[in-house]
């Protein structure tokens, strides 16, 4: 476990997908928990998923890596760019910032081998998304220190980046180092990159420790860059729907970060449930490690439970390294099967559950996942979130249809959508503590009694209609 911590404390979202304009603060204003729990509830169609896409979209631009093809059709139909702001809380040995991190999307033109743009066929063009107008802002408190809020990085210039003192204080004035991040400055427009994140500014950033030796703000700006570039590849870990719909093509994506005496992992191990699959020999053990540990959580949910992994021997891949071909299994009753033939709710447990554990110990993971609720009972469901919200330590969000966690966490947890696109993201008002949320939200469905409309109503007797012409 590091000493800093990383949390995002708030997304504001516009013009993308279906949300003109929405912001989620992830504290809980009403108690203190150490643990921070966000589950996002709505009709369908109303920007739940939105919020997980900005996230995963977060999570690539902090590693450095280009955004998909398929996020151009993220930003808004009736929109020219989208703009995604995330706010963070950096806990480190220096001090706490309160941190934004800015960015718009654009449209613009890309090309692939198969799809080249010739004068002849000026429109064969493929459309990509481009990350543009990045910023890096941040307040400082730190021991005897307090620096208000200010730019620490922002590519709205012509030039590598703004504020110049900034600029003087992180680069210095080397003319070869100037062109050099500015050839990185427009790939990283070309290939849909982060230029903030890049690792061509973050190592001449780095390269620099050593003439500033112990500059206090030389190292407050390389720390939380540092931090936030650790946040993005090692702590912040974004679930979609994708992942879920591969158990039923008899794939189980196991969503790793593990930390052990002998070794540590973070990623996904994807494993083939219908037939042996190879690991590399160096990883058995590990994967040994991480189901071990997984079984002493499993078989409290599901009683009698635990999952393990056959070995069938080694062999010599095309690359020429050890590998070891496995099966992945359930034991129950004291009889071994192939996990393929569990539930599917089971299988959803098994996926995320090592993750699931990180949040319940570590302060500095956030977990992000789509439609939680996906095949697993809602009583289940509702206690394993209670636990972690009164007793975890790290960052859980979710969206859901289930609604037993209503019942089971605190209000403050729970946020909602509207079908207002120009509000889009809110918490309910007006609660006393004797209310049922479950039931709150019921009644507002109904009447309405909200500043924003939750639910747009269906009428049962057009619905039923629809359905005998359908047929005519």
């Amino acid at each position: 476990m590091r000493d800093s911590v990383v949390r995002l404390s708030e997304v504001e979202i516009c013009n993308f997908k279906n949300v003109r304009h929405g912001k989620i603060v992830f504290s809980n204003r009403r108690k203190e928990f150490r643990a921070n729990v966000l589950g996002l509830y709505g009709q369908n169609g109303s920007g739940k998923t939105a919020l997980i896409e900005a996230l995963d979209l977060l999570k690539t631009l902090l590693q450095g890596k280009s955004v998909g093809m398929e996020t151009v059709n993220y930003i808004n139909v009736d929109a020219d760019f989208a703009t995604l702001k995330y706010g963070f809380h950096v806990h480190t040995p220096l001090g706490d910032y309160e941190a934004q991190y800015e960015f718009s999307l654009r449209k613009a033109r890309g090309t692939s081998f198969h799809n080249i743009d010739t004068p002849d066929n000026p429109d064969e063009g493929l459309q990509k998304a481009e990350i543009f107008d990045e910023c890096l802002s941040y307040s400082f408190t730190g021991e005897g220190v307090s620096a208000r809020k200010s730019i620490l990085i922002d590519t709205h210039t012509d030039e590598v980046f703004l504020p110049a003192a900034k600029y003087s204080l992180l680069i210095g004035g080397g003319k070869q180092e100037e062109t050099d991040l500015l050839v990185a400055k427009k790939l990283a427009a070309a290939t849909s990159c982060s230029f903030v994140f890049s690792k061509e500014l973050l190592e001449t950033v780095r390269g620099k420790k050593s003439q500033h030796g112990a500059d206090d703000e030389f190292m407050r700006h390389l720390t939380l860059l540092e931090n936030l570039a650790v946040y993005g590849n090692r702590e912040l870990f974004v679930i979609k729907t994708r992942e879920s719909g591969l158990i039923s093509l008899h794939s189980l994506p196991l969503i790793l970060k593990y930390e052990g005496e002998r070794s540590s992992a973070f990623g996904t191990l994807y494993m083939t449930l219908h037939k042996p699959f190879d690991i590399p020999k160096e990883s058995a053990s590990l994967v040994k490690d991480i189901i071990s540990g997984m079984n002493v959580v499993l078989q409290q949910i599901v009683p009698g439970l635990t999952i393990g992994m056959i070995e069938f021997g080694e062999h010599l891949t095309q690359q020429g390294t050890l590998a070891v071909s496995v099966q992945m299994v359930s034991h129950k009753n004291g009889k071994d099967i192939p996990l393929e033939y569990e539930s599917e709710g089971i299988k959803k447990i098994i996926s995320i559950l090592q993750l699931l554990i990180v949040v319940y110990n570590e302060p500095s993971i956030t977990v992000a996942v789509d439609e939680l609720d996906s095949g697993i009972f809602e009583y289940l469901l509702g206690e394993v979130l209670r636990i972690i919200s009164e007793k975890g330590k790290g960052q859980l969000i979710f969206t859901s249809h289930n609604l037993r966690p209503l019942e089971t966490l605190d209000r403050g947890f729970i946020a909602f959508t509207t079908t207002n696109p120009d509000n889009r993201y809110i918490r309910m008002t007006n609660i006393k503590d004797s209310n049922n949320l479950r039931d709150f939200y019921y009644r507002d469905i109904m009447l309405g009694e909200q500043n924003e409309e939750v639910y747009k109503p269906t009428n049962n007797a057009e619905i039923a209609l629809a359905f005998r012409e359908a047929m005519e």
